[in-house]
């Protein structure tokens, strides 16, 4: 790719048999952003209304399917973990058999409605196969500095959605938030884009209310259109602590 990308052009979700893998939700993004915050959001939002089941990559250890255990996200053997070694990209998209196995086993296994796959934390040009997930999240924070967004790459040009989250820090580390939403908005185009805090909570609902059109589309349920570019969260009141995990 020679450019960063456009949402236009990105890979449209499969037309696949959704009875032996139920509807797939890939959530990537930079280490520490708030991946595993949103995944256990999600999961909290959804579990009293869907069957659920959660697959976690690290790349040595289990660490994140044992943060969404301790936080019972959900039942422990809704929650899989696979080690991808050195290459998290890899995983999610050269070569997707051990997250494939295990979202089919957790699907076999609760007969789930919706699957979510956490990446291992990895670059802006990470983006997963169609072939593992249905829908794509990519999750960035304030924290890495209002320039990225603009620095574009798959991840934030061709996600079907694009969280920034922490956006309680963005004062203190002199974040813009009105630059990073001219400039997603400059990235995407029409793709859409939700201002975030995960550790308080504050844009989780408009990031479930995505999912699930996703989702309700995908099994053909009759649907809400969510709206195209949320402005009325930029000015998320700032909260006292540090950002979540």
């Amino acid at each position: 790719m020679d450019h960063p990308g456009h949402y236009h052009e990105r890979a449209l979700p499969l037309d696949r048999d959704l009875s032996r893998r139920a509807f797939t939700v890939g959530v990537g993004g930079p280490v520490g952003s708030g991946k595993t915050a949103l995944v256990l959001q999600l999961c909290r939002k959804l579990r009293g209304r869907l069957s659920l089941g959660v697959v976690t990559n690290d790349i040595f250890t289990k660490e994140d399917a044992e943060f969404l255990t301790r936080h019972r996200a959900l039942e422990p053997d809704r929650i899989r973990a696979v080690e991808t070694g050195g290459c998290p990209h890899a995983a999610i998209r050269e070569d997707i058999s051990a997250n494939l196995m295990a979202l089919e086993d957790l699907h076999r296994l609760h007969r789930t409605d919706l699957l979510l796959i956490e990446s291992g934390g990895d670059n802006l040009a990470a983006c997963f196969s169609r072939e593992l997930a249905d829908f794509t999240i990519q999750v960035i924070d304030v924290a890495g500095g209002d320039k990225i967004p603009r620095k574009g790459g798959p991840g934030i040009t061709q996600s079907d959605l694009l969280v920034i989250n922490k956006t309680d820090l963005a004062e203190a580390v002199g974040a813009d938030l009105a630059v990073m939403a001219r400039d997603a908005r400059k990235m995407r185009g029409e793709g859409p884009f939700v201002f975030a805090q995960m550790k308080y909570g504050a844009g989780v609902d408009e990031i479930v209310g995505h999912v699930l059109h996703a989702w309700q589309h995908a099994v053909g349920m009759a649907h809400e259109h969510p709206g195209e570019h949320p402005t009325s969260n930029i000015e998320h009141p700032t909260t006292k602590g540090t950002a979540g995990h």
